[in-house]
């Protein structure tokens, strides 16, 4: 069974599955260290890995009676240079070609995946490649052929990345390969799927409608590293089940000092909306190859955690990285002692709208997250078939346990993603205190709630028509 102490911090931990964690033993260790759900990341896992990783969590959450969930990492629309020959050099005041195809690149012409680039880019405008490291600007335009002046020179490495910071890019949101790796996470059932690149509303509208189409269940995250993403802020945080603020290439997109700021407004946003907010890139990338982080990952991991997050995201840390269990531990140690410390601020709150349709089930999750902190309540004890009461009571990040209690399996590993809920399978809603009694009990099981303690209960009345919540009850346990 997974340790209490991890099983019980409020913020989540997604890890990326890869080279040095795919194995049953490495992810059943990850999971006893405080993992919460592993990320499948197309850009680099092909499907054979990806069905792997899937079998093992199923087996490891029979096994350990968890509910780790599964997120899907679609590739996006991902600008990069073509192969290049080893030991290529491009230097400061050089004009090099930016032309698109697939052969190999040069110290005179550069080949990228970008079929449009010519009609797209704009004289003056940006060209980075190799998140920043290599600075270009572009100076010539013809009909297959961009004219760039290197500002920043340095070694030209095969397959890395290109970022235009200045560009409106007209490449659609869902590539070819994402259609492709979109009905392997349908046909799977995938929990959560993750959008790249994503630039205004109809981008996620696009998405969900193929779900939709297909009769899937999959909710999706919002991936925001593109400048017109954060223009769009609000229309995407509507639209989309979850945000992710993807800081690497948003930091090569916009000036880096711009991100941290950002990174709170977007935490904020995504709270006042109700929709879980992962923090990614770099959050412990020493580790890849050190035992201990630095002391500035080590501040930017807690101040994510006191900024609200749902969760953090860990990459090349536990998909290529020596030590991925020691990782997964070291981030769920510092979530623990940020959660357990009197310098965590009370997050504020977010009073319901009249105007929304769900108002009275919205101020039931209001009122027990006040309630719940008034009178110190150890637990919230809610039930859901949609996992909606789930994620407002969350958003309110009140200092009781969020215990959820369901009949829909599926939808206990989609919880595992938002900040404090943990959920239970529960099948008996024969009436309202038969329900509670035995819920109750099921935590006492646990220990996560004890004789003396106070918990708030929260459903719909009548209990079995499973409706929205209209009912909150104080209690204390006996």
């Amino acid at each position: 069974m997974i340790e209490k102490k991890y099983r019980l911090k409020r913020t989540k931990i997604v890890a990326t599955i890869g080279p040095s964690s795919l194995n049953k033993k490495k992810i059943k260790k990850m999971i006893l260290a405080g993992l919460n759900v592993c990320r499948i990341n197309f850009s680099h896992c092909n499907h054979n890995d990806a069905q792997k990783i899937i079998e093992i969590i199923g087996e490891l959450n029979v096994e350990l009676n968890t509910h780790v969930a599964i997120l899907g990492d679609l590739q996006g629309p991902k600008l990069r240079i073509g192969e290049v020959s080893k030991n290529t050099f491009i230097n400061k005041g050089e004009i090099i070609d930016l032309k698109h195809g697939e052969s190999i690149s040069c110290n005179k012409v550069i080949f990228v995946n970008y079929n449009t680039l010519n009609n797209d880019i704009k004289l003056g405008d940006k060209v980075l490649l190799d998140d920043g490291k290599l600075i270009l600007k572009c100076v010539e335009l013809s009909n297959n052929n961009v004219k760039c002046l290197v500002v920043q020179g340095g070694e030209l490495r095969e397959k890395k990345g290109l970022n235009l910071p200045n560009t409106k890019i007209s490449q659609p949101s869902i590539t070819k390969k994402d259609f492709l790796d979109l009905s392997f996470c349908i046909e799977k059932n995938i929990e959560w799927i993750a959008l790249s690149f994503v630039r205004k509303s109809s981008d996620i509208l696009e998405l969900k409608e193929i779900l939709k189409k297909n009769k899937s269940k999959s909710r999706v995250i919002a991936k925001i590293e593109k400048p017109e993403a954060i223009k769009n802020l609000n229309n995407i945080l509507k639209v989309s089940d979850a945000i992710m603020v993807a800081r690497g290439d948003l930091g090569v997109e916009i000036p880096t000092q711009k991100v941290p700021v950002l990174q709170k407004k977007i935490v904020r946003a995504a709270r006042r909306n109700a929709k879980p907010v992962i923090i990614a890139t770099q959050v412990m990338e020493s580790m890849i190859d050190n035992l201990a982080p630095t002391r500035a990952e080590t501040n930017d991991a807690a101040n994510a955690v006191f900024d609200g997050a749902d969760a953090l995201m860990l990459s090349g840390e536990t998909s290529v990285g020596k030590f991925p269990t020691r990782v997964v531990r070291t981030i769920s140690k510092i979530i623990l002692d940020v959660e357990a410390s009197d310098e965590r601020k009370s997050f504020n709150k977010f009073l319901p709208l009249k105007s929304n349709e769900r108002y009275i089930s919205d101020s039931i999750c209001y009122q027990a997250s006040e309630i719940a902190n008034q009178v110190e309540a150890k637990a919230i004890l809610a039930f859901t078939a949609s996992g909606y009461n789930a994620q407002k009571i969350s958003s309110n990040r009140p200092n009781a346990h969020i215990c959820v209690f369901t009949h829909n399996r599926q939808l206990l590993n989609t919880l595992s993603l938002m900040w404090g809920v943990l959920g239970f399978y529960y099948n008996n809603f024969d009436s309202t205190d038969n329900t509670i009694e035995e819920t109750q009990a099921i935590l006492k099981e646990s220990k996560i709630i004890t004789r003396g303690d106070f918990v708030i209960n929260i459903a719909s009345m009548p209990i079995k028509e499973k409706g929205m919540t209209n009912m909150l009850k104080l209690g204390k346990i006996s």
